[in-house]
Order: structure tokens, then sequence, then C-alpha cells
């Protein structure tokens, strides 16, 4: 039985990654570092024979995505399903500069980090529901073949956590570094074997 083996990558290095923010669906750049991260991608996988590269439609993702399908035969698909988590009029702003300004959502947020949204923005729980039906689809529609999926810290959390039978509670046990690659295989009884994990 041939598995729907699925590379998943995070997205290279971003502008401003030294301080602790909220970048969220912001559709910020990548550094010089993050723009090499993004190349190797393509240089680490241009022997396979890709059935598929999908992409969040943020631009820190396309790029990846972009560079390595100019080695396959492939056109990326970008995915709004795909994006990071919707943090709301978080975004752009610092973890000390929300602490000041909402100091009790963002303890209530650290005591139900599941559930509690920040305003206008998606729970942890409404983003997992928003990707796993797009991870589904995606592996259903590539049987046996070998995938790519350039994601974002969180969404690739998810997806793990997934693939090992984990709860959300356990989203921050599992670490996704810059310009990393997991793999996972999916077989066709629905169970997941994960390959590599943040490498």
């Amino acid at each position: 039985m041939k598995a729907t083996r699925l590379h998943l990558l995070r997205h290279g290095q971003v502008v401003g990654f030294e301080e602790m923010r909220y970048n969220g669906q912001n559709d910020i750049h990548l550094t010089a570092h993050g723009r090499k991260q993004s190349a190797a991608f393509a240089g680490r996988l241009q022997h396979l024979s890709l059935g598929g590269i999908y992409s969040s439609d943020l631009y820190r993702c396309r790029v990846a995505a972009d560079q390595i399908a100019l080695l396959q035969n492939v056109q990326p698909v970008y995915m709004q399903e795909l994006r990071e988590l919707h943090i709301g009029d978080w975004q752009g702003k610092t973890w000390m500069q929300l602490q000041q300004e909402y100091p009790e959502l963002w303890q209530a947020r650290l005591d139900d980090m599941i559930n509690v949204a920040p305003p206008s923005g998606e729970s942890l729980l409404q983003m997992a529901e928003r990707v796993r039906p797009a991870v589904k689809k995606i592996v259903a529609d590539h049987p046996g073949e070998e995938i790519v999926l350039v994601g974002h810290g969180g969404v690739n959390r998810v997806i793990l956590l997934d693939a090992i039978g984990a709860p959300l509670e356990s989203l921050f046990h599992i670490e996704q570094d810059f310009g990393c690659e997991n793999i996972i295989d999916f077989y066709a009884d629905g169970s997941t074997v994960v390959k590599k994990l943040n490498t």
C-alpha cells in the first residue's frame, strides 16, 4: 500500500523575526536568509517527481512554492485556507504591547489558547477547522504521490498533531523553525506516519 507523502515546509525567515510579534495574516517579507532558505527547498526536492505543490497564499510561503515549481512540471496552488492564524487586532503588535494593552484577554488566552480568540481574530480551534478539510482534500487528490505544502508555524503544528493523534493543547510541544521540512506519509486506511520533523 503506497502512501501519499507530504513534504510539509515552513516558510523562510521573515523580516522582524528578532521581535516577539504576531504577524498573523499580514503579508510580510522575507530576510535575505529567508530567501536563501526558500531557494534551498527547490534544490532539496528537485530529484522528486511532485504530484502537487500547495501553499498559503501569503507572500512568505509563495516564495518557496514558486522556487520549488521552477524545477518541477507543476504549478503551485495558493490557498487562503492554509494561511496562518488570523490574529485580528493583534496583528503586527509585539507580545509586550499586547500584555500592556490587553492584560485580561492576554491572560485568558494563555489559560485557554484553544478557544479564546483575539479581537476580530480566530481561535486556534477555528484555525484548525479551516486547515483540516483543506489538507484532507489535498491528500485525497494525490493517492500514492509525493506532494509539497508550504505553510506557517501554527498551521504546520496542527497538521503534525493530527498526524500523530495528539490534541491541539499540545500545539507548542512541537517546534517549527523557519525553513524547516517535515515528512508525513498518509495511507489509504487513514493511518499516518511522521517520517521527519523540523529538519
